[in-house]
């Protein structure tokens, strides 16, 4: 017999997501936090008359974290890797005898 360990994310007594690990299962309901306080923020700008639309809105924002930070400008992004294969430079060129004589 095996035990397995399941952490479960529940919103007012409904059953949201199952996590095997408890990181993944404090991510997901920190982003849902987010998504819940970002639904009122746009209930409050009356732009959207639609609540699902809106809650649509207020998780594609929160599961989208950090770009929306990036486009604030709250957060910089990273700067873009150097490739591995970057150039090396050229060897230089053999001097023959003939150039070193002229020297």
């Amino acid at each position: 017999m095996a035990v397995i360990v399941k952490y479960v994310v529940e919103r007012n007594g409904e059953e949201k997501m199952t996590f095997t690990s408890k990181a993944e299962a404090d991510a997901y309901d920190k982003m849902l936090d987010m998504a819940d306080e970002l639904f009122t923020l746009l209930g409050k700008s009356e732009l959207l008359d639609n609540e699902e639309k809106q809650e649509e809105l207020a998780m594609y924002l929160a599961q989208n974290k950090e770009e929306v930070l990036y486009a604030l400008g709250a957060k910089r992004r990273p700067a873009p890797a150097k490739p591995k294969s970057e150039k090396k430079p050229a060897p230089k060129a053999a001097t023959t005898d003939a150039d070193d004589q002229a020297a």
